[in-house]
């Protein structure tokens, strides 16, 4: 028994030292491009690109959704914007390269305080909000509870609501203590090299992915043990936080633009992007068919118009959203023709 015992210890020993050692290669592979920040006990990492004579837009912060890090927004919107607008990308408390913090950090309105004193600590005093997924959740908080500091606010696929069923069982097993720094220091990284091709494309179906996303994104950043924990602890605390505020979005007064899609097969947009149009006065909902998860690389266009109109431009943003989505049909099309088979003639 006691040699079984110490068997097993060294197994567990060895992964977890192989793990790390992954780690370590995932860190050297996609290095830090951000600055650190302290923001009051702990660093915050960021990318800020200052404004131009030429900017014609106000400020801009980012903020990723779950499993993701700031070079996700980066690249999506910095060659959209560049020159345009004060930009500010954030990787959220624990994602990253951006420490942890406090427990408050494993709540979507801890992480909008944080994301305050970080704006605060590079002069932005007030900025249009642009959120992803999860990240929506924060920008949705910032609206709510710092209206002073909100220009508006842009959220793309959000997570807002309160949903049927639970999460993924890796998200449920990672959270649990103990077992799930187990799970994330010993089995997530071999698992997750082998799915990030499958899971990236999924998250972008139906959808085509660029084929840099993943060399310029780093979605290997998550994970590394640490960072794959706080993610699992966020989304696993998501929904218990959402049933609490979600009653209170219709506080919200901030200029707010929902860009969704109908084919999102990660979040159910029937009740997170049309239960918040409905919660915020004067918002305005865009839903785009045969788009699904990642309106900000296959509709970028469409986000950036939106941020235009908050900042007080005239656009029909119904227009360009049915621009969009009749681009989107004809590249299904497109793609529908390149898959047939083709069938050989029939003999006459």
């Amino acid at each position: 028994m006691f040699l079984a015992l110490l068997i097993l210890a060294i197994l567990i020993l060895a992964a977890v030292a192989h793990s790390y050692w992954q780690a370590r290669r995932i860190a050297a592979r996609f290095p830090n491009s951000g600055e650190l920040v302290d923001v009051g006990g702990f660093r915050m990492n960021c990318v800020h690109i200052r404004s131009r004579a030429t900017a014609d837009l106000p400020p801009i912060v980012f903020i990723h959704g779950a499993g993701g890090n700031l070079l996700d927004q980066l690249h999506a919107f910095q060659p959209a914007l560049d020159g345009r607008a004060e930009m500010l990308f954030v990787d959220r408390p624990g994602h990253g390269y951006s420490e942890r913090g406090g427990p408050a950090n494993a709540r979507p309105d801890g992480q909008a305080d944080a994301i305050i004193r970080l704006m605060k600590k590079r002069g932005i005093s007030r900025a249009i909000i642009v959120g992803h997924s999860f990240g929506a959740a924060i920008a949705a908080s910032l609206a709510l509870h710092h209206p002073d500091r909100t220009e508006g606010v842009v959220l793309l696929a959000p997570a807002t609501h309160p949903w049927p069923g639970g999460v993924d069982w890796h998200i449920t097993f990672a959270a649990m203590p103990v077992v799930g720094w187990l799970f994330a220091s010993t089995a997530v990284i071999p698992i997750g090299l082998r799915r990030i091709d499958r899971v990236t494309q999924a998250i972008f179906s139906p959808n085509p992915r660029p084929k840099d996303y993943v060399a310029n994104t780093a979605p290997h950043l998550v994970l590394r043990p640490a960072t794959f924990l706080n993610n699992a602890v966020d989304v696993a605390n998501l929904h218990a936080y959402v049933a609490q505020m979600s009653p209170r979005y219709a506080e919200i007064s901030a200029p707010t633009v929902i860009i969704t899609g109908d084919r999102d097969g990660i979040v159910l947009a029937d009740i997170h992007s049309r239960s918040l149009a409905s919660s915020i006065k004067g918002s305005e909902l865009l839903w785009i068919s045969n788009l699904g998860h990642k309106p900000d690389y296959v509709v970028t266009d469409l986000v950036v118009a939106a941020i235009e109109k908050i900042s007080g431009k005239p656009h029909d943003l119904q227009e360009f959203a049915r621009r969009a989505e009749a681009r989107l049909t004809v590249e299904e099309q497109v793609e529908e023709l390149a898959y047939t088979p083709v069938r050989p003639s029939e003999p006459m």
